[in-house]
């Protein structure tokens, strides 16, 4: 893998890698705190044969952390700047927790021209129950809060004790008794992201509401989902039943238990993604 930078159209560098090679780029987002680092597994799982580029969102990582441009609708603009740098006229897109998101709000701008195949990995179509669903539609979604719930978590995150909340937060993500190493990981990333960021990003993907998007996403797609993540599966079934010809694969428990399978079992997470994106048209 090599790293690369790109400034935005707003004047903010960007961190990429790209594993160079031919066939169609698999582009890989990462979600809220997180960064390109989740995917450590898949850039060399993937990459035999395949080209893999993954990115730093902006206030994530080692990207620039600007004080502006924290909304998905802005992120989706980053991604188009990085396909536009890279010169990807048709790739491979996909997306784990707000990542999906980000593709949602670039399918929902810029249409799917240039998306061969489109992964979605553990994001509700509506992560806070926002006030014009019904109670049934909220269950459907998946919203995992309302957004009395959502306003909470946005002033405790910002407050004195916003450290803390973020661990709790991403303790909330495991099932069970977590690996230490992969939950310390996984808390460490999310400290590269700072409060001025994280917070106003949060509340934003949190209140978007993308089920309007779903019959658009007019690509071959896989919704992968896991029985011991906090997103619950019946949100990703709800996806694939929306997105036109979609399927879905959910990881059991026995396999991966968290919002994080890529990480809990790489060779799983690879097997399924590298045979979908394998398939002929």
């Amino acid at each position: 893998m090599t790293t690369g930078e790109l400034t935005t159209n707003d004047g903010v560098r960007l961190t990429y890698r790209d594993s160079g090679g031919d066939g169609v780029p698999l582009l890989m987002l990462h979600g809220w705190g997180q960064t390109q680092e989740m995917f450590r597994h898949q850039a060399s799982g993937l990459g035999t044969g395949r080209r893999v580029v993954t990115l730093d969102l902006r206030g994530h990582g080692t990207s620039e952390k600007p004080r502006h441009g924290y909304r998905i609708a802005r992120l989706a603009r980053d991604v188009l700047d990085l396909v536009d740098h890279l010169e990807l006229e048709r790739f491979d897109a996909l997306g784990w927790s707000m990542g999906v998101s980000v593709w949602w709000s670039f399918i929902d701008q810029w249409g799917t021209g240039r998306l061969r195949r489109f992964v979605a990995v553990d994001q509700p179509a509506a992560v806070a129950a926002v006030p014009w669903m019904s109670a049934r539609e909220q269950r459907e979604s998946g919203a995992i809060f309302d957004v009395a719930g959502l306003l909470e978590l946005a002033v405790a995150l910002a407050g004195p004790d916003g450290e803390q909340v973020r661990w709790k937060f991403v303790r909330g993500m495991f099932s069970g008794t977590p690996d230490p190493g992969l939950l310390a990981f996984v808390a460490e990333q999310v400290r590269s992201t700072p409060p001025y960021a994280g917070v106003p990003l949060l509340f934003d993907h949190c209140a978007q509401d993308w089920r309007d998007v779903l019959p658009r996403v007019d690509v071959p797609t896989l919704v992968m989902a896991c029985d011991g993540s906090h997103v619950d599966p019946a949100s990703q079934r709800y996806i694939a039943d929306r997105v036109p010809g979609a399927r879905l694969h959910v990881f059991p428990t026995g396999v991966a238990c968290s919002h994080f399978p890529f990480l809990e079992n790489p060779a799983a997470f690879n097997e399924v993604v590298d045979a979908f994106l394998s398939e002929h048209p």
